[in-house]
């Protein structure tokens, strides 16, 4: 996937937030970031194609099953800013960057219209799914298992 858009909407020389490259590896990693920006939402982004797939999820990800969460889907960011937290200067994505929770996942469905997987975080843990539902709007939920 390519990161034009992340590059376009930056000024490498006035951000702290890493340059794109595609960086292909296999550890398949997420990471979820609260952002306090103009509006605090939370970004939740796995590891996929030599990048970061990203959306941002306004009211948090849900951390039981049966609670659904709008993920809207932002432009792919590239895999070292799975670790990046700072504040963001004026311009875009202004505000704080923390690291909310991290982990591995286990991807078990990929489609234009659905990802399930397992997450293994510290705060997130079991079986989630995104579905999309309308252009780059998803809903994120928390699936229940009997594993």
């Amino acid at each position: 996937m390519k990161l034009e858009t992340y590059k376009k909407k930056r000024r490498f020389n006035q951000t702290p937030e890493p340059s794109p490259k595609i960086k292909h590896t296999d550890q398949h990693r997420f990471v979820v970031q609260e952002h306090h920006a103009s509006r605090l939402h939370w970004d939740f982004r796995l590891e996929l194609d030599g990048v970061l797939k990203s959306c941002a999820v306004p009211r948090g990800p849900p951390e039981e099953p049966g609670i659904r969460r709008l993920a809207v889907e932002v432009e792919d960011h590239p895999v070292d800013y799975i670790t990046f937290l700072g504040t963001i200067p004026e311009g875009y994505g202004a505000g704080t960057v923390k690291i909310w929770d991290k982990g591995n996942f286990e991807l078990k469905t990929r489609t234009d219209k659905l990802y399930e997987f397992w997450l293994r975080g510290e705060r997130l843990r079991g079986k989630y799914a995104l579905v999309r539902f309308k252009d780059k709007n998803w809903l994120m939920l928390k699936t229940k298992t009997d594993d």
